[in-house]
Parts: C-alpha cells; structure tokens; sequence
C-alpha cells in the first residue's frame, strides 16, 4: 500500500537540527500550542518511540559500529516507530510532533558519516513508502555555539561526543535539505533567546494551523 494516498486525518510534524541546537527544548512548547487547535497531539522521538525503538536508541547512542550497521539500525527503528505509534495516531486524527525523522538519518549518516544517499533514498522508499512529514522545522545554530551548549554535559553519548567537522558536515546536510524542499521546511535561527525562538515558532504554527 503507497502511504501517501492514504487520507490522513492528522499532521506530521517533525523537528531537526545538531546536537545542541535547542529543538528538544521546544517540544513541550511546540506541543502545547499545537493542543490550542487540536485536542490530541502525541510527542516522540527518533531512535526511539517504541519499547524496541528504545532498546535500538541505548545500543545506536552506546556502541560502536560500520556506518551501515547505523543507518540500519536507525531505519528499523524508524519502520517500528511508524508502525506502533505515527500512523495509527495520524489514522484516528492526531497531530504527531517527533524529535527528528529521516532527515536526521541524511544529515547524521549521509553528511556526516558520509553514507552514499542513493543507499539513504531506497531505505527512506522502503520504510516510509513516500511518507513524508507535513511540517519540518530545522533549529539552525552554527557548530561553535552548539559545542558551547553541550560543553556542560556530564557525559556525551556517541553523537555528541563527535568533532567538529563532523557537526559542519551535518549541518551543512540539513541545509541543503532544506533548500531541496523549502514547502515542507522552516529554518528556525535558534541562536536567538528562548522566547525569540518561541515567536518565530508560534507565526509558523499559527499559520501551518489556519
């Protein structure tokens, strides 16, 4: 069955950005403005979302491995996650609002693990069978200041704990993404203070909303 001729009640929302860039602090925020305009809005997140999402989330942030063994991992993850919670709530007419999708998996793997993207695009295929999220907001903050923000972490799981280049290189992915598909995306400046953040992310709510 293609997903996307399937008639979704509910919308997807999804939010990206590097390590640091403060899009996990939103999502409460985000969530709650949603709930003004829709009664039910269920938050996740990626790796994760499901109890074997969760169990593939410890190992893929903990243990070493190939780039594919990552990417692999994270699209099994990802196909449970669609399974047992975003479509079955975006069937009964929930708005989904999830700490990263797949474009995450071509900025981290593709950018920045420097994975093929016609290897990311057939699993992208395969797993969400043209699935893609009716709203992605992207919070942009250049590496240096997101390196700052993690700097008081008492300890940096495998992705946080990365040089530098390779956040440039992630970044640099998740922009170009978005220049590829500016209807779905909204580059967020998370450089700004938190209720700045917040009056850019309640115009484009409000508006993706009406």
């Amino acid at each position: 069955m293609n997903l996307p001729q399937r008639k979704f009640k509910g919308k997807f929302i999804t939010l990206e950005g590097i390590d640091g860039a403060g899009k996990s602090t939103h999502l409460s925020w985000i969530a709650e403005q949603l709930r003004v305009h829709h009664p039910e809005v269920v938050m996740t997140r990626e790796p994760g979302g499901t109890p074997l999402g969760e169990k593939l989330r410890e190992v893929l942030l903990r243990q070493t491995m190939h780039p594919e063994t990552e990417t692999l991992l994270m699209f099994a993850a990802r196909r449970e996650h669609l399974d047992k919670v975003i479509l079955p709530a975006l069937m009964r007419g929930a708005w989904v609002v999830s700490d990263r999708f797949s474009d995450a998996s071509f900025a981290y793997q593709g950018g920045g693990r420097g994975l093929e993207s016609d290897k990311l695009e057939i699993l992208e295929q395969w797993v969400q069978q043209g699935l893609q999220p009716d709203l992605t907001l992207l919070f942009d903050v250049p590496v240096a200041i997101c390196k700052q923000r993690l700097s008081g972490n008492a300890r940096f799981d495998r992705f946080e704990g990365e040089q530098e280049m390779f956040f440039e290189n992630v970044r640099s992915a998740y922009l170009k993404r978005a220049a590829r598909y500016p209807k779905r995306f909204r580059v967020i400046d998370a450089t700004q203070s938190i209720e700045q953040v917040n009056k850019q992310l309640q115009h484009i709510i409000t508006s993706f909303c009406l």
